[in-house]
């Protein structure tokens, strides 16, 4: 009887000291070329930008040239505002413009670079995760786009190299 006692307030125990760990940060998963990997962040903040963590390191995969790079995105990121940045070389290795496509309506959990043509090369894929703060001038006053809304700063930023083959 004493035995099943202690083991049972063993086991509660383990349950209280799990459940109270911190989440950990979303991970993103990235798939190119036959291979996959997952990839944790170059850096997290609390959606304040108050606590941050940026420790990470980008993650790589090897890829032919004109092949795609999918993107899968948990609902932690997905269901707020998120945008995708790709830097690619065109076949001669002349860096092309980066292309930029940002995501705000929360229901976006994967996306498929597409390579300009069979013979340009992803070279970096990098998913960024706005927060709730919003960047402020000198003055402490929001600094606005275009059209007069707040700009947002990243939250989290994960990031792919890819190795050409």
């Amino acid at each position: 009887m004493r035995r099943s006692v202690v083991a049972l307030v063993a086991a509660g125990a383990a349950a209280v000291a799990t459940g109270c760990s911190a989440p950990q940060p979303p991970e993103v998963t990235f798939y190119t070329d036959g291979d996959s990997v997952t990839a944790p962040p170059l850096s997290y903040c609390d959606a304040l930008l108050k606590d941050c963590d940026t420790d990470g390191e980008p993650v790589s995969l090897d890829a032919r040239p004109g092949r795609p790079v999918q993107i899968s995105l948990p609902a932690e990121i997905a269901e707020t505002p998120w945008l995708v940045i790709v830097q690619s070389a065109a076949p001669d290795g002349t860096l092309l413009p980066m292309r930029q496509e940002v995501f705000t309506d929360g229901t976006r959990h994967a996306y498929t670079v597409v390579p300009e043509s069979p013979g340009h090369q992803p070279l970096v894929v990098e998913v960024q995760q706005l927060g709730a703060a919003y960047a402020v001038d000198d003055s402490d006053k929001p600094i606005v786009d275009e059209r007069g809304e707040p700009q947002l700063v990243v939250r989290g930023v994960w990031s792919l190299q890819i190795e050409p083959v």
